[in-house]
């Protein structure tokens, strides 16, 4: 049976991109970025890889979806982010102007929302979408961490 284009479709399709960092020993976090029901971007985290504080999903992902579209505006676009996205890069959501930003975990942490964090006033955001399997993955990464050190 084929699957509906919702948002937990889509938050699976970043969910395959978290895997493929954590395969990568990054922090596992993946971002897909679609217009219509089409993906026109899928990033995953690459810090350790291009040793680069900046190379989150999110902002791996607004580089691909402006390449893709000839343009740095983002508002008839939706991401999927598995983990609340952090102070810079719901900054760079904000400048983008993206219509729809759709999480799964929440970072109680460092998240744009508990850091106050504005995104554009025309953006919605909800979160939530695949907590669990989302949340699982980042802390089974974090254990095997501590575990090794």
């Amino acid at each position: 049976m084929l699957e509906p284009f919702d948002d937990a479709y889509y938050m699976k399709r970043a969910l395959q991109e978290a895997n493929m960092a954590y395969e990568k020993n990054e922090v596992p976090v993946g971002a897909v970025i679609v217009v219509g029901d089409r993906i026109i971007a899928r990033a995953h985290n690459l810090t350790e890889l291009l040793n680069d504080v900046t190379a989150h999903a999110e902002m791996q992902a607004i580089t691909a979806a402006s390449n893709f579209l000839g343009g740095k505006y983002l508002n008839e676009c939706t991401m999927y982010v598995t983990l609340e996205p952090c102070q810079m890069c719901a900054g760079a959501l904000y400048w983008s102007q993206i219509k729809r930003v759709v999480f799964g975990a929440i970072d109680e942490q460092r998240g744009c929302g508990i850091m106050g964090t504005k995104l554009h006033p025309k953006t919605e955001i909800i979160g939530g979408i695949l907590k669990e399997e989302c949340s699982e993955l980042i802390k089974r990464f974090f254990i095997e961490k501590r575990n090794l050190n």
